[in-house]
């Protein structure tokens, strides 16, 4: 089975702390939880179900992991680190009444601080802005003298450029997007319900090995208009666009498809509308290399719906980075300067909303190499190739 090994967890572990040690930080605590889960599993493989969860990180030595007793034995199934504690600032509910756990041993907040800071003061904290107030002024208070320090960027560094490990989840969540999207044209037919065709695919890669499923965007006729909207009830009629963008999650490492196409047959304004984002997505790809500056490729994706008069139907970046996270960096605009690198991983984000023909996107996953990039999620790019704008198109291909 692909996955990081636990020599990889250790190596991410001391490159940390070679990075604390040159910004003086006398601890890092990496805070996640079951929907922010990204950063705290980076450092320990731990993803939290209902509970919270942080990583404690000395500036030597192994870390300590925290988490809530009802997914303890969990926690142990899943991380990498040995020392585990459980805390009640990690309690599964938010609820008036005082819950009971009387098999539980407890840790305090301020006794791990303690222990892991080694008589120091300066903490490193990663994930501020994703916990609640109440948990971020626990850990403010817990030590007197305590100086907390965004640690964010220790980690957004690290992940920017991936391992072969962890290409390796990227391109096994990329081949079960791809499954699931497969089932997902085939049930996308007029007279199925948007939530029928989302379940095939969702039932589809589930069965294939997926950990998770990030999400399911789904819009169709009207509802393409929705951008990020959930599939409801609504049966699908002749002649509608599809939008539908399919996160799959596998090892932590998320991939996401997106092909925009109509049920039923097309018509002449939607095949047009739709050969656009194919022109846009094809060009792209001859930016996706290393070397090449980021900003160059959002403009370059710009021009073409430029030149076809569809700038004012462009509503975000075209791109952007993959990994633990759905969206994480690179997220270039067109003013980046930076060069892409060999090892990035990404995935293109080609929108257009608000048209009178409809609003879609294309949404694939690729390698950052040397020369043309790796796709990771290769139906995808065999159908923009082909151009196909229709199921019925589709399936005779």
């Amino acid at each position: 089975m692909v996955s990081i090994p636990r020599d990889e967890f250790v190596e991410r572990i001391n490159r940390i702390q070679q990075q604390m040690a040159e910004q003086r930080l006398d601890a890092l605590m990496v805070y996640g939880d079951e929907y922010r889960k990204e950063q705290l599993r980076y450092v320990s493989n731990f993803w939290p179900i209902f509970e919270r969860g942080a990583c404690f990180i000395p500036k030597q030595g192994q870390p300590i992991l925290a988490g809530a007793p009802e997914g303890e034995l969990y926690a142990r199934e899943m991380s990498v680190w040995d020392d585990l504690r459980n805390i009640k600032e990690f309690a599964c509910v938010s609820v008036p009444e005082e819950i009971d756990y009387p098999l539980a041993k407890f840790s305090s907040l301020r006794d791990i601080l303690l222990e892991t800071l080694g008589g120091g003061k300066r903490l490193g904290l990663v994930g501020r802005w994703d916990m609640s107030a109440p948990i971020f002024d626990r850990v403010e208070k817990a030590v007197d003298g305590l100086e907390i320090v965004e640690g964010d960027g220790i980690l957004h560094k690290l992940r920017l450029t991936k391992s072969p490990a962890e290409i390796a989840c990227l391109r096994e969540a990329g081949r079960l997007a791809c499954i699931g999207y497969e089932k997902l044209i085939e049930a996308a037919q007029p007279g199925a319900t948007e939530l029928a065709a989302a379940g095939a695919a969702e039932g589809a890669a589930r069965a294939a090995g997926a950990e998770a499923i990030t999400f399911m965007v789904f819009g169709s006729g009207p509802r393409t208009g929705t951008i990020i909207g959930r599939p409801v009830n609504r049966v699908i009629c002749e002649g509608d666009m599809i939008m539908a963008a399919f996160a799959v999650q596998y090892q932590g490492y998320v991939s996401t498809a997106e092909f925009p196409f109509v049920a039923g047959k097309a018509s002449a304004a939607q095949r047009q509308f739709l050969e656009a984002l194919f022109e846009a997505a094809n060009e792209q790809l001859n930016y996706l290399k290393e070397g090449m500056v980021a900003g160059e490729m959002v403009r370059a994706v710009k021009a073409v719906f430029k030149r076809r008069g569809l700038q004012q139907y462009d509503v975000y970046p075209p791109m952007h980075g993959i990994g633990l996270a759905e969206a994480e960096s690179p997220y270039p605009d067109e003013n980046a300067d930076y060069p892409f690198r060999a090892g990035m991983c990404v995935n293109s984000d080609i929108s257009l909303f608000g048209h009178p023909d409809g609003s879609n996107r294309i949404e694939e996953g690729f390698i950052i190499c040397d020369g043309v990039p790796e796709s990771i999620t290769p139906y995808i790019r065999q159908l923009c190739e082909r151009g196909a704008v229709s199921t019925e198109e589709i399936a005779a291909l």
